[in-house]
């Protein structure tokens, strides 16, 4: 458990190293577009298996699900630098630039809850992961409702 944690701490850091050094490659807003959708894409993968585990059609594994929300918690830190200036359009709506404040709140709510989604997860307790993972889901719905294309 202890190389376990190791790892994926080290993997946080080189990822998080390699997103400072992706915003500036951010040649094209086109660029910015597809690093954002990738991650979230890579979010929603890791938080849907967890979805699978708390409805019942996947079995409850505590090492998967602990795996699974370590990397939606990482990767929740790491889109938000994709929707700088100049970077409009994919599935965003204008209100992600015009009503930012609104935005970075949504973000960071949802940072949180992923954040007590990953705390949960290292638990047992599969009762606080379902709680965890319905608040979590809550501000992801929220943000799209707002702030994301139909």
């Amino acid at each position: 458990m202890k190389l376990q944690k190791l790892i994926l701490a080290s993997t946080a850091t080189v990822l998080t190293i390699g997103a400072g050094l992706a915003f500036a490659q951010f040649q094209k807003p086109e660029d910015a577009i597809k690093y954002r959708q990738s991650v979230f894409t890579v979010m929603a993968n890791s938080f849907g298996k967890i979805g699978a585990v708390v409805k019942g059609e996947a079995p409850y594994n505590k090492d998967e699900v602990a795996k699974n929300a370590a990397v939606v918690a990482m990767m929740s830190t790491l889109p938000w630098q994709a929707f700088g200036p100049g970077t409009e359009g994919g599935k965003a709506q204008s209100d992600v630039w015009s009503d930012n404040a609104k935005f970075k709140a949504a973000g960071d709510k949802m940072q949180l809850a992923v954040a007590d989604l990953n705390k949960a997860a290292q638990s047992s307790d599969q009762e606080s992961i379902k709680k965890a993972f319905g608040a979590a889901g809550a501000t992801c719905k929220g943000c799209h409702d707002d702030f994301k294309k139909k």
